[in-house]
Parts: C-alpha cells; sequence; structure tokens
C-alpha cells in the first residue's frame, strides 16, 4: 500500500506543480513570445550584466548568511546535503525532481519548440533555454540548429586518436580520448595565452562549449560504429536538428528512435551541480581549465558504476532476470529474484537516488514513451513490474532512503527495443547529452566570474578533536 499511495501522490503532486508553474512562468512565455533576435550569443550578452549586478548584491548584502550547519555525518558522507555550489542551469528537488530554469519536465515537453513531425522537445530548445532562461521561440531553436550543425566538422587526428586505441576499449574510453583531441582547437586556451581581460572570458568559452556540443555527436557515433559496426561511420546530415542527426550517425533512421533520442539527450542534460559529472565540470572549470579539459574531466566521472555506468548495468540486470526466470515471470517469482539480488550483497540497479525521495520525473515521461510507442514489450513489461515489485521490498528492507525508480531503470529498455543492444555504449549516449548542461554552467561560471573551488579538508584526528572539544563544552 505504502508503493501505490506514493505513486498517487505523485501523480497528484505533478498536477498541481505543473498548474503553478503555468502561472509561475506565464511571464516567461511572454518574453518569449515577443523576442525576435535569433541569435544565442547576443541574447547573453544582454543577460550577463544584469546577473553579474544580481551576483554582487547577493554578495555584499548577503555574504554571511548561514545556509545550514555541517555535520561529521556530512563530512564523511559524501557531502550529501551539504550546500556549496551555485549552478544556475537546474534545481533538484528531493520529491519534485528536476527543474531546468523553473520548469519540470512535463512543463518543457509541452513549451519547448518539437520537430515538425514529432512531440519531444528539441534538445537545441532546451540548450536555448539552460543559457537563457527563456523558452526559445521555433525560429530561435531553428538557427541554434543551424549554428550547431555548421560547428560539427571534427578533425582528422581527433579519430586518429581514437584508432590508436583498441577497438575493445570501452565506449567511454575513447569517447573522452575524442573530447581530449579536440581540445587542440581550444579557443578559451588560445585567448588566454594572448592575455584576454577576465571581463572577456565567458566570450571564447561560449565558443569552445558550441563547438563541444556540435561535435560530441559526431565523435560518440564514431566511437560506437567503430566498436559495433566494424567501422563503417555516417556522415552527419545537416538538415536533421540535433537528436535526429545524433540518431542517423548511429545508423538509426526511425522517426520513432529520433524521437527517442531527442526525449533521451533533453531529460540527461542536467541534475544541478552536484552530481559526480557536474561537479566535477565545474571543479574544473574553476581552475580556468578550458571545457574541453573540463567535459573530458566530467567523462571520467560519469564512467563510474555509481553515476552514468548505471544505466548499463540495469539491462544487464534486466536480463539476468529474463534469462534465469523467463519473460513471462510472475510478480511473486520477481520479489524472490529481487531478495535473491539484495541478499547476495547486490543493489538493484535503477533503483534509488542520492538526492531524490519519490519517483524520478524522468523515469515517467519513459514510461510514458514506452507506453505510447512500445507497450507491448516483453522488457518493458518486466520494467513496469519491478515498479510494483521492487520499492515495497526495498522499504522493507529498512536501509534505503529512496526506494522509487531513477533515470537509468528505464533507459536501457527503450534503447534495446530500438535495435541499439549495446549496453556498454549507453554510459556515452549519457555523456554526449549531459554536455548541454555542463557547458552551458561553464559559460555563466566564467560570465559570473565564480572563484576557484577549495574546500576545507580534515582528518580523522582532527574531526575526533573537534567533536571530544564539542561534547566537553
Amino acid at each position: 500500500m505504502v508503493f501505490f499511495r506514493s505513486v498517487s501522490a505523485f501523480t497528484r503532486l505533478r498536477s498541481r506543480v505543473g498548474q503553478q508553474s503555468s502561472l509561475s512562468n506565464s511571464v516567461r512565455w511572454i518574453q518569449m513570445q515577443s523576442s525576435t533576435d535569433l541569435d544565442l550569443k547576443s541574447q547573453l550578452q544582454e543577460l550577463i550584466p544584469e546577473q553579474q549586478d544580481r551576483l554582487k548584491k547577493l554578495k555584499s548584502e548577503h555574504g554571511k548568511v548561514q545556509l545550514g550547519n555541517i555535520t561529521v555525518d556530512m563530512v564523511i558522507g559524501g557531502m550529501r546535503g551539504m550546500t556549496g555550489l551555485l549552478w544556475e542551469t537546474s534545481l533538484l528537488d528531493p520529491e519534485e525532481g528536476i527543474r531546468f530554469r523553473g520548469l519540470s519536465i512535463p512543463e518543457c515537453q509541452k513549451v519547448l519548440p518539437t520537430a515538425q513531425s514529432g512531440a519531444e522537445p528539441l534538445p537545441e530548445g532546451l540548450l536555448w533555454l539552460l543559457l537563457t532562461g527563456k523558452v526559445p521561440s521555433k525560429e530561435q531553436v531553428e538557427a541554434l540548429s543551424k549554428d550547431l550543425a555548421n560547428r560539427a566538422a571534427v578533425p582528422d587526428y581527433v579519430y586518429n586518436a581514437i584508432d590508436a586505441l583498441p577497438s575493445t576499449a570501452h565506449p567511454m574510453t575513447q569517447f573522452a580520448s575524442g573530447v581530449m583531441a579536440l581540445q587542440v582547437q581550444s579557443e578559451f586556451q588560445k585567448a588566454y595565452e594572448n592575455g584576454i581581460h577576465k571581463s572577456k572570458f565567458w566570450e571564447p568559452t561560449y565558443e569552445d562549449c558550441l563547438n563541444l556540443i556540435a561535435r560530441v555527436p559526431v565523435v560518440a557515433a564514431y566511437v560506437y560504429r567503430r566498436m559495433y559496426k566494424n567501422g563503417d561511420s555516417i556522415p552527419s546530415d545537416k538538415s536533421l536538428d540535433y537528436g535526429a542527426n545524433f540518431s542517423h550517425m548511429l545508423g538509426f533512421d526511425d522517426e520513432k528512435v529520433k524521437e527517442l533520442m531527442r526525449l533521451y539527450i533533453t531529460i540527461h542534460s542536467d541534475h544541478e551541480g552536484g552530481n559526480v559529472s557536474a561537479h566535477t565540470g565545474h571543479l574544473v572549470g574553476s581552475a580556468l581549465s578550458d571545457p574541453y579539459l573540463s567535459f573530458a574531466a566530467a567523462l571520467n566521472g560519469l564512467a563510474g558504476p555509481l553515476h552514468g555506468l548505471a544505466n548499463q548495468e540495469v539491462l544487464l540486470w534486466i536480463k539476468s532476470v529474463v534469462e534465469e526466470c523467463g519473460e513471462d515471470i510472475s510478480k511473486e517469482q520477481l520479489k524472490e529474484y529481487v531478495w535473491k539480488t539484495l541478499n547476495s550483497g547486490k543493489v538493484i540497479p535503477g533503483y534509488g537516488h542520492g538526492v531524490l525521495r519519490n519517483t524520478d520525473p524522468r523515469y515517467v515521461c519513459q514510461r510514458e514513451f514506452a507506453l505510447k510507442h512500445l507497450p507491448d514489450d516483453p522488457l518493458f513489461q518486466l520494467v513496469s513490474k519491478l515498479y510494483e515489485v521492487v520499492p515495497p521490498v526495498l522499504t522493507e528492507l529498512g536501509k534505503v532512503k529512496n526506494p522509487w525508480p531513477n533515470v537509468d531503470a528505464h533507459s536501457g529498455v527503450l534503447l534495446n527495443h530500438y535495435g541499439l543492444t549495446e549496453a556498454r555504449y549507453y554510459t556515452v549516449l549519457f555523456g554526449v547529452s549531459r554536455s548541454l548542461g555542463i557547458c552551458s554552467q561553464l559559460i555563466w561560471d566564467r560570465a559570473l566570474g565564480l572563484a576557484l573551488e577549495r574546500p576545507k579538508s580534515v582528518t580523522m584526528d582532527w574531526l575526533e578533536a573537534h567533536c571530544k572539544k564539542a561534547s566537553s563544552a
């Protein structure tokens, strides 16, 4: 009963928040309708001085305001619950989930421009939203899509750098190597070496970030075709939008796959700044490392089993269920398998989250996509059963703060349905998506002049001494 009450509560919360947000964001919608400027960079040039003044005011008037207490649990528990980063592009609420510049995923699906024959938001539209805080017009998205397409040329030495690795190297190793090779053309590095004033740092950062976002699908597709399609790469098609072109270069031209790729990139793009990949990108960037170096570092964090590699683990675990129990497994049999997994010292991949305390809305929108396009898929039906079985088991276990599914619990099944069955590659898709959020924030990091990140660390001796002093006071 606890599980079904929570699902019902989540549905009511989603509906209520959507109603409230449609009112609170009506001004933003009006601003979008009245804007005719198709150039993203010029929009930022107008916005940046206002946001710089806003940050100065925050610091001068409220710089000493406390945001909370730091406990020993936070220090030794991965800094969870500790507020310590400024991240403008998105905010994660434990109950409600992610909001991109104030808009929930359902709201983004409603107001962001779509492809002419599609229903899912175009990633270019989300990129505009992340950078400006405004919902773009169809014309603005089309202009940005053309700009990205014109930036997408990848030098041969990037492919050569990837080809120097064994074709059996993990896809993320090859992808990150390709991104590092792209760094040779960094505009920020050149400008910094030529003595650019710090007030202009954001401009070459913008150029690097837009170039990087444009080129990572090309590099990622090359890795996929090299590993799984005998090196038979597919050229980019400038007539297609960002998500559709990525799908095309991978070798999937079905319109439903293009729609899935648009949705996938959009919902995986950003998840505030505290997760490993986003925080890594911000941390490395705070040293004035250029966007290529920062994003490559972020990718290496994303490749970890506790972060982006989880989507790979989910599909492999689901397939292990099928191999052992068959596709027609009953809920009772599935419950036994879940307990078997837990009792072996393993976790149920795709369930739980470091911040969320409810069903991930990114899971929900993928489920809605599956209900619309592949309701009879056997693995989707198994995922649906897991949605009913796993949370009560984890709640009974009593050690899990969040027993609900996250984004990784669903994405692999959708990709598998359309023929992208190579689970080891899934984290690369995540990485392409995450370029939008990390690069958007890097531009604002430079525009706002955010400081070098340097938190204080302590030893166990220091903690014990501090705690002893505190208890005797």
